[in-house]
């Protein structure tokens, strides 16, 4: 007799962030086409949260699948230690020409949590190359930059990091800021970064993910760069979530007027159709490096680093994305967001609704702390998905972020649907 296809998932297969005993059972995909994503038994759904934030130009885009075919027949792969290749070099100058001035090279990895790594650990290397002990890294609290050991180490520690907190570096954290608490979450940098041994800043500018898709004011965080950059500390841009279009500029950084050493890359990168990360450092950081001494080498790397197809799969999605209409898309997609969220401020359920570009954040007014743990999450999740929307939301907080190619009417179905579910709790 042969076995379904979700038999046989039950049997062999481990998935992410889910419990292996009494979790719902996953939707078995067939196909997506655009922002649909079409299941075995022919249901269509509408995936209003870019398959983990990834997808940027709709599933199953035709350029970027031929862009792949072209590839996989030409080179699918070659160790990128000792040999290069036209996809990796041609990507390295698209990523650079969008990027803050002064970004000088790219480095390639395999996703978001390898991304942010990389970052670390250059910034910590380039002080170690110099011979300049700073061993001290701030970040903010509430963050997520990854599951990798140096990314759990920066992000949040709490639930996901609590089996591993042992093992994690020491990490200097400050409050999130927020319009009340600004104040004393400068005088908390300020403290920290007085000393003579803090190397490195990380933050994701404006927008915290999975903490919650909670916005902060880019001018605060530019406060918060100008003082590192006057006691010499390197900042880190993780823009993994943010970059590629998702705040309403290719990267959030472009709000900032102090940019940042090093931007960490991933997502939607490469369209979210393959997995790629890339690492990108200032001039500054690049110098620290140069030397005849080998053991000032980067030794670091991945056997897929600068995989030629994904090169390639990210050219055709950067080219997508250079295209006026995509940028005219993303605008009218942050004007819908808008209009919902002043539709929808006051509402006796919402406890708070935030916009930030293409992404709407609603925070609901449940019992309980706001908090990827709280109950009302498999509620909600199961709520959308009976009317065929993918909404995965944050615990009690629900976001939407659209690949760029969402109709309005489209969009608009997810708004009414979000409405809908508040006038029922």
């Amino acid at each position: 007799m042969n076995k379904t296809l979700l038999a046989r998932d039950q049997e062999v297969v481990w998935h992410p962030f889910t419990p292996l005993k009494n979790a719902p059972q996953p939707l078995v995909v067939k196909s997506g086409k655009g922002i649909y994503l079409t299941l075995e038994d022919g249901r269509e759904i509408i995936d209003a949260i870019s398959s983990w934030w990834v997808n940027i130009h709709g599933h199953a885009n035709e350029y970027i699948a031929q862009a792949i075919a072209k590839q996989a027949l030409q080179l699918e792969h070659v160790i990128f230690g000792g040999f290069t290749h036209e996809p990796a070099i041609k990507l390295a100058e698209n990523v650079l020409s969008v990027l803050p001035p002064g970004q000088n090279k790219v480095f390639y990895s395999d996703n978001g949590s390898t991304a942010v790594e990389v970052g670390l650990k250059m910034a910590m290397q380039y002080w170690y190359n110099r011979g300049i002990t700073k061993k001290k890294v701030i970040a903010i609290r509430g963050a997520y930059h990854g599951d990798t050991f140096g990314a759990m180490s920066v992000g949040e520690r709490g639930g996901f990091t609590a089996a591993f907190s042992p093992y994690l570096f020491e990490v200097n954290f400050i409050d999130f800021p927020t319009s009340a608490n600004q104040d004393e979450v400068y005088q908390q940098f300020e403290a920290i970064v007085e000393s003579e041994e803090v190397g490195a800043f990380i933050f994701e500018p404006l927008l915290q993910g999975s903490g919650g898709m909670r916005v902060y004011d880019h001018v605060f965080l530019d406060k918060l760069i100008k003082k590192a950059k006057e006691k010499n500390v390197v900042c880190i841009a993780d823009e993994v979530m943010t970059g590629f279009g998702r705040t309403g500029k290719w990267f959030a950084s472009d709000y900032l007027e102090n940019k940042p050493d090093i931007f960490c890359l991933s997502k939607g990168l490469t369209g979210g159709t393959m997995a790629l990360g890339a690492t990108s450092c200032s001039s500054e950081i690049v110098r620290a490096f140069e030397s005849e001494d080998v053991m000032k080498t980067f030794f670091h790397g991945h056997s897929f680093t600068a995989n030629p197809i994904a090169c390639a799969c990210a050219n055709a999605s950067f080219e997508l994305l250079s295209k006026k209409s995509c940028w005219e898309n993303i605008q009218r997609i942050q004007d819908s967001q808008l209009r919902f969220k002043e539709q929808m401020t006051g509402h006796p359920n919402i406890r708070d609704i935030r916009v930030c570009g293409t992404v709407c954040a609603i925070e609901l007014d449940f019992k309980g702390q706001t908090s990827y743990f709280n109950k009302s999450r498999n509620h909600i999740y199961n709520y959308f998905l009976e009317k065929n929307i993918l909404l995965r939301p944050l615990g009690n907080v629900i976001y939407v972020m659209p690949p760029y190619i969402i109709e309005e009417r489209e969009l608009e179905e997810i708004h009414n649907a979000i409405g809908e579910f508040l006038d029922t709790i």
